[in-house]
């Protein structure tokens, strides 16, 4: 069994299941990072659902904190024959995940609910899974989100959590070239700030798990390294997650650091990041299979 980190990291902000924090920036910007997110790691994600620990073939899957749907359509494809109730507080990000359903012809298999789940959950039925990717951390009240699951699932049921080690990283550790190492300035200043407002970021969620009644089945880290040169969708993912981190990081920046920053930023400038050839999105995923008894 491969053991998740337990340092505190700051990711990128994924699928709220509550409300958007006051700290993050639009979530116009999210779901685009949401969406990159999605097809870059497609296969990560892919390989996550293959890996879960499923008894049979659930006939319906719960994903909490949906955003715009990289779970949900990762879990319709493992499951040809599920139905999947995607869950977000973000009307914006269902609109989303309904629009691709219906391109992808997979509508009648999906249910959107809009619920802020530090509130009182809506009846979401007898899910034989529960996905949780990159919510659970935005929670008011974790422990109390994990009862809830618990009380959810049906008897045998599989919880499967999923969090980011931390926002993408995607720079060689020498550029830029007039700023060496400015990607890690930018997250360290990033991760003393999401230290502050998102305490449970980077927690190791076994213990919790079994301390809400779970017995934890599996866990494992999945390695992300994508060579920004094999995948045209890397480069726009970097400029919108870098963009998210200055917005996040800049308080803490000097003028020069800024300055190289924005000029990565600046999509017309020969120093953006959407001209580089030496990208690539290198991150950590650890994932939890956790089982109601």
């Amino acid at each position: 069994m491969t053991h998740a980190s337990t340092h505190t990291h700051t990711g990128t902000g994924h699928h709220h299941a509550g409300h958007t924090p006051q700290h993050e920036p639009d979530v116009g910007s999210q779901a685009e990072i949401l969406d990159l997110d999605a097809e870059v790691l497609s296969e990560h994600i892919a390989s996550i659902t293959a890996w879960l620990p499923v008894e049979k073939t659930p006939t319906r899957v719960v994903d909490l904190g949906c955003g715009t749907g990289a779970g949900t359509f990762a879990l319709l494809a493992r499951f040809p024959e599920t139905e999947v109730v995607a869950v977000d507080a973000s009307d914006d990000h269902l609109s989303r995940l309904r629009a691709k359903a219906d391109e992808l012809g997979v509508a009648d298999r999906v249910r959107t609910v809009a619920a802020d789940l530090d509130a009182d959950w809506p009846d979401l039925g007898r899910p034989e899974l529960v996905w949780a990717s990159a919510s659970l951390h935005h929670m008011a009240d974790p422990d109390r989100a994990l009862r809830k699951v618990n009380d959810l699932l049906a008897p045998g049921g599989l919880f499967a959590v999923v969090e980011l080690a931390g926002f993408p990283r995607f720079l060689p550790a020498d550029a830029p070239a007039d700023r060496p190492g400015l990607e890690e300035r930018c997250h360290a200043a990033l991760e003393h700030h999401g230290a502050e407002h998102v305490s449970h970021r980077g927690a190791d969620w076994g213990p919790k798990l079994a301390a809400a009644g779970f017995t934890v089945e599996g866990e494992r880290v999945i390695t992300v390294n994508v060579d920004g040169s094999r995948d045209t969708a890397v480069g726009r993912y970097a400029l919108s997650s870098l963009r998210r981190l200055r917005a996040g990081a800049a308080h803490a920046l000097s003028a020069e650091d800024l300055g190289s920053l924005d000029q990565l930023l600046d999509a017309g400038s020969p120093h953006s990041v959407l001209r580089r050839d030496d990208l690539a999105v290198r991150t950590e995923r650890s994932v939890w299979a956790a089982r109601r008894p």
